[in-house]
């Protein structure tokens, strides 16, 4: 007997060592041997340009920058489920960035997710998409990244629960949801959609805001792109659950992306203010061929909501609209909030100016019809503030002039008076958390805050 649990003892333990030695094999990776950094002489201009552009498509200034710190330096903090990681430095500094760094070990980041010593990275580097991007933009990312001032910046320890806090338990995620297969054109689609594709599946990663995120924090494929939350912030819905009064067209989309604003949906703010201060100066073809792919993502708009979007419109006049109007019902309900929007709001938002001199019909604002309030909430804490020697819409913020009734009251209101969705729930907890979150800015259109191109090289809307 004793003899026979001898055996399975053995047997046991000769098993987890294998499994051991098995994980092992597997989680390692080798490092990439250091080199000394390059000459910036040593690139070609061309690709460099082209590096820059590609930066741009993929925001990678804003999750590589602490507010308030030096482009790329790394050091933002990313907050997750399971813990706060932040970003890496990525100038060429060769002790704290990637001066030493090799295409060779830049394109393993890129495309497996492993730094160049052969820890495996979190999947807030969304390798996950990157694995997408093609060889020729690699070395032009890599080129334009290695010209940059080198900024000696260590990051700060990432601060995660046990056993996420070893790097080993990633290869686990990666086993499950990195998928190194390229990205393959579509015969039957147009150039311009593919081009698109390529572009928000890859670089641009859109996916990674824009799509509700399992238990695991990889983002639900059977979801894509049905809205996802980032900083404090809803990234809204872009398939056909979008709740815009009016529906998307690749032309609007394409006039959003590019000025940071349309007049039947409104202004971007939060991250995607960021997002189109870097689409601003990129080149026009690869904005439109994103707004051709994400059009064809949300389709085309069935007739119904087709004619709600035609009603939405025509509420703008009342004369030529056959809905009545919800204001004399919203103001009994909410007289307050009436008030309010009355005194602080309705000056801009009903003076029939254009952006970026008025404020956005609200009957045609995306927020106000959402599912939740916190964009709307946000924006009236903080307001719009305006980017730097350029038009664009400002708003002022009523963080310190309003209390956390008054703008709830205002929310009521809002949601009565200019959507047709169910009420909103939660919004005393929603105001007061928005009211003490970290939201020090938000930048609309093509700013300079953080764009890396000279301002002769952005577009002005």
């Amino acid at each position: 007997m004793a003899s026979r649990i001898r055996k399975r003892i053995v047997s046991a333990l000769v098993v987890v060592g294998i499994v051991a030695a098995g994980a092992i094999a597997v989680a390692w990776r080798p490092p990439v041997s250091a080199i000394a950094t390059p000459p910036r002489d040593s690139f070609d201009p061309a690709l460099v340009k082209r590096g820059r552009e590609l930066a741009s498509l993929g925001n990678c200034n804003d999750c590589h920058m602490a507010r308030g710190g030096k482009v790329f330096a790394g050091g933002l903090q990313v907050p997750t489920p399971f813990g706060t990681i932040f970003s890496a430095n990525i100038t060429p500094d060769p002790e704290t960035g990637i001066g030493r760094w090799s295409e060779q070990a830049f394109v393993r980041a890129m495309r497996s997710g492993v730094s160049r010593d052969g820890a495996h990275l979190y999947p807030t580097f969304p390798y996950d998409h990157f694995t997408k991007v093609s060889e020729d933009d690699n070395r032009a990312l890599y080129a334009y990244l290695m010209t940059r001032t080198p900024v000696q910046a260590p990051a700060p320890a990432n601060q995660l629960v046990f056993p996420l806090n070893l790097r080993p338990v990633i290869v686990g995620w990666k086993l499950l949801f990195l998928h190194n297969a390229p990205l393959k054109p579509d015969p039957k689609q147009s150039a311009q959609w593919n081009r698109g594709a390529y572009l928000v599946e890859g670089l641009a990663h859109c996916g990674s805001c824009h799509t509700p995120r399992n238990a695991l924090g990889a983002e639900r494929a059977s979801a894509q792109f049905a809205g996802g939350d980032v900083d404090d912030w809803r990234a809204y819905p872009l398939n056909d659950t979008s709740k815009s009064p009016v529906p998307w067209t690749a032309e609007a989309l394409f006039t959003y992306l590019r000025t940071g604003s349309h007049p039947q949906h409104g202004v971007a703010r939060g991250p995607m203010a960021q997002v189109v201060s870097n689409l601003s100066s990129v080149p026009e073809e690869d904005v439109r061929a994103i707004a051709t792919y994400m059009a064809g993502v949300a389709g085309a708009p069935t007739p119904d909501r087709q004619q709600r979007g035609n009603e939405a419109m025509a509420r703008i006049d009342p004369a030529k609209s056959a809905q009545p109007d919800r204001a004399p019902q919203a103001q009994a309900a909410h007289p307050a909030g009436a008030a309010i929007y009355q005194a602080a709001c309705a000056g801009c938002h009903e003076a029939g100016r254009p952006l970026p001199y008025g404020g956005v019909n609200l009957l045609l604002s995306t927020g106000v019809s959402a599912s939740d309030a916190r964009n709307v909430t946000n924006t009236i804490l903080i307001g719009l503030k305006p980017a730097a020697d350029e038009r664009s819409p400002i708003m002022p913020g009523f963080a310190s002039s309003m209390d956390d009734g008054q703008i709830v009251a205002l929310l009521q209101y809002l949601r009565a008076r200019f959507s047709d969705q169910p009420v909103w729930d939660g919004l005393d907890r929603l105001v007061r958390d928005a009211r003490g979150s970290q939201l020090t800015y938000v930048q609309t259109t093509a700013g300079a805050k953080n764009t890396p191109a000279a301002p002769q090289q952005r577009e002005k809307p």
